[in-house]
């Protein structure tokens, strides 16, 4: 097998398996339907762009407006996968007419391309495939596709980073997941795009060696990277949920006059101080943070402070986030029940249950930020 046969088989499989998991999520009985059909869009997008590589010459040559179709799809890529993830990242989330915005440049493209090439005749159009590789409309179309590549990838993890952030300062359960997930995925898939671009560039060095090696190297690393996808969502169903987009930070709704929600300027500080007391205390006593899907909506609603008091408490007045807040108190439960000899008897697992965590891995990474020791470490000290 020469290595253009390698490199068209690699391709074929990647659509195939693209195709596949695109097919799935379509179809899947779920309530996460909008965030499906998004990665979906952004599947067969990918596939109908990758398929290139193995389709026929002689059905480009009596389809060449077909082709040149097909290439402005990439255009619909990066787009489909920055919807995906905002669509993950909050539950709330729903397409609205301001979200065409994303498809203007695949209208300019094609809006191009009619000017410049839908009509033009057979022997143009072959002539002009043929030369494509110096063609401004070529050239046109790698911009696009590079300038898509720097705006969506700043665009994604600004996405990432606000979830995160929303995400420690009104919920407490510990799972990670949906971030980490989301985030390996976005640095992956961006890698390969820049990967992409530079792969055009050394396309245009006129080396067909390096072009072809290049391509193979990549087309591996695409097919690599589909497979993961396909694992992950098959493996890990609940990466599918998200958050309300409406919650604020702390940071954005302190009052910015010299006026405070949580008393008068005069006695601005007392008032603040009563109720971290009166917060603390509650903590203690009820032990709310036992519930292990605890939000700071639900606190709110138990120690009778609005929300958005409760929020500028813990994440400005004590400087702690609402998830390090409630956890830490969950450790404090979690050392106290290791050091009971009453209670010797007790797994780790079970006490990590107990306290309201509910993944071993983040009971562990958690305990040991606080200690500096593993839970069966400091219950043998």
């Amino acid at each position: 097998m020469n290595i253009v046969s390698f490199l068209t088989g690699m391709a074929g499989l990647s659509v195939f398996v693209s195709l596949l998991l695109a097919f799935f999520l379509l179809t899947v009985q779920t309530k996460n339907k909008l965030a499906n059909r998004l990665f979906a869009c952004y599947l067969i997008f990918f596939a109908i762009d990758n398929s290139g590589i193995f389709i026929d010459e002689n059905f480009i040559r009596n389809n060449f407006n077909l082709e040149f179709f097909r290439w402005t799809i990439c255009a619909l890529i990066l787009p489909a996968f920055y919807l995906y993830i905002v669509s993950v990242c909050f539950a709330d989330f729903r397409l609205k007419p301001k979200h065409l915005v994303h498809i203007i440049p695949f209208i300019i493209t094609n809006t191009v391309f009619l000017v410049r090439l839908y009509f033009l005749d057979d022997a143009q159009q072959t002539l002009f495939y043929e030369h494509r590789d110096q063609s401004p409309e070529m050239s046109y179309l790698f911009l696009v596709l590079g300038l898509q590549t720097i705006l969506y990838s700043i665009g994604v993890f600004l996405v990432l980073k606000k979830y995160r952030a929303i995400y420690q300062e009104n919920y407490t359960n510990p799972r990670t997941s949906i971030f980490k997930w989301l985030f390996q995925m976005a640095m992956a898939l961006f890698v390969l795009y820049y990967l992409s671009i530079i792969k055009n560039i050394v396309r245009y060095a006129n080396i067909d060696y390096l072009w072809i090696w290049s391509n193979t190297i990549l087309q591996f690393l695409v097919l690599a990277v589909t497979c993961w996808f396909v694992l992950k969502a098959l493996n890990y169903p609940e990466l599918f949920r998200g958050i309300d987009s409406k919650l604020e930070l702390a940071r954005d709704i302190v009052p910015k006059e010299n006026k405070d929600i949580l008393g008068t300027k005069g006695n601005q500080e007392e008032a603040i101080t009563k109720q971290i007391l009166a917060l603390k205390n509650y903590m203690t006593e009820k032990e709310p943070f036992l519930d292990p899907s605890l939000t700071i909506q639900e606190l709110s609603n138990q120690i009778d402070i609005p929300v958005r008091d409760l929020s500028i408490l813990i994440n400005h007045h004590i400087d702690q986030h609402f998830f390090d807040f409630v956890n830490e108190y969950r450790i404090q439960k979690a050392m106290n029940i290791l050091k009971n000899p009453l209670k010797s008897d007790l797994t780790v697992l079970e006490i990590l249950y107990e306290v309201g965590f509910n993944s071993k891995s983040s009971f562990n990474t958690y305990f040991k930020k606080y200690t500096n020791l593993t839970p069966t470490a400091y219950r043998n000290t």
